[in-house]
């Protein structure tokens, strides 16, 4: 049974609303926004029912609080009030009230509106992990023949996706480019990434599948497949009209080739320039490439994929990303160790 909390400074008010909820809902009455914060402490609620007008600490300000906390932030309010005021109800709106409910209020509107809400708020979320598993299903079975497509670099993709994880925690832990990556979903994320490569589907496979290093006029071509993973990307924003789920993925694809002196491909970017995704996909890319084996190479060991990486710092990888790569080079070894065990 989902839980409402009912604040206000007026027994009767409290005594009415818990009589309208009652047998639908468990109802925990408080007379004080001071006294709902401190069960807060203790039991998270489903939505909150708070009255504007109180003593000590007015509706408001109780519900900038709540917004102001990570805990408490997403918990649904419906405001109780008796205020016809279109002024008080745009504020409350402005900070994130959901609902008003006039005072006095009929039990029956009552549990109406807290019902449909809570009905809504369930259907949304349902919806919202339908369209989350239709984002990742368009983006795996897109990944998937990519990795189908080139018979030489099996997993890479899965692998560096992984890579790219434990690089985001570690700067989130490490507070390195944190003002930017604090606003990503990191699911989103790492599921966009797997699309970095996604431009190959376009390249002859007489090139892709070549067992021998590629000729210059070849390597020219390979480079294409940067621009044309932006443009296949493009054109899945064009059809499906979700281009927002598929930024992360268009940076991954159009700029993890670009080099921190400016020397990549295909942009030629250099530094700050570069977006953040291309920049940490760099490094982890790379890392895969030096420690897979090739037709043409043999794959080299941890240690060695880590000097030349380091060796690489500022020239071709951005220096702040290296050091957190470098702190995190024994997860990512252990990364290595479970894949090659599978």
């Amino acid at each position: 049974m989902k839980t409402i909390f009912a604040v206000d400074d007026n027994s009767v008010n409290l005594k009415k609303a818990k009589q309208a909820l009652a047998g639908h809902f468990n109802v925990l009455t408080m007379s004080s926004a001071a006294k709902m914060f401190e069960l807060l402490e203790r039991t998270t609620p489903d939505l909150i029912l708070l009255d504007i007008k109180m003593p000590d600490m007015d509706g408001f300000t109780a519900m900038e609080k709540l917004m102001g906390n990570e805990s408490t932030a997403k918990i649904p309010v419906m405001f109780l009030t008796a205020s016809t005021d279109e002024a008080v109800e745009s504020h409350g709106f402005e900070l994130g009230a959901v609902d008003f409910v006039i005072k006095p209020f009929s039990p029956s509107v009552l549990l109406n509106r807290v019902t449909t809400h809570l009905n809504i708020d369930g259907l949304i979320k349902k919806r919202t992990v339908r369209i989350q598993e239709l984002q990742n299903g368009i983006i795996l079975v897109t990944a998937g023949l990519v990795e189908s497509r080139d018979k030489f670099t099996g997993g890479h993709i899965e692998r560096t996706s992984q890579y790219l994880k434990l690089m985001i925690e570690g700067m989130l832990a490490r507070d390195v480019y944190s003002d930017e990556i604090m606003s990503w979903d990191l699911g989103v994320v790492v599921s966009s990434a797997r699309l970095h490569d996604v431009g190959k589907i376009e390249i002859s496979d007489l090139i892709l599948n070549k067992p021998d290093k590629l000729t210059p006029e070849e390597f020219v071509q390979m480079r294409t497949h940067t621009l044309e993973g932006e443009k296949i990307i493009d054109k899945i924003i064009i059809k499906t009209g979700e281009g927002w789920f598929l930024r992360h993925a268009k940076l991954f694809a159009g700029y993890h080739h670009e080099r921190w002196d400016g020397e990549g491909y295909p942009h030629r970017l250099s530094g700050d320039d570069i977006p953040l995704q291309g920049r940490i996909m760099a490094i982890v890319d790379v890392y895969d490439a030096l420690i897979s084996e090739r037709p043409y190479k043999k794959a080299f060991s941890i240690e060695e994929a880590e000097k030349i990486i380091n060796g690489d710092s500022g020239t071709a990888f951005d220096p702040c990303l290296i050091e957190v790569f470098l702190e995190l080079k024994d997860a990512f070894a252990a990364t290595v160790e479970s894949y090659r065990n599978q």
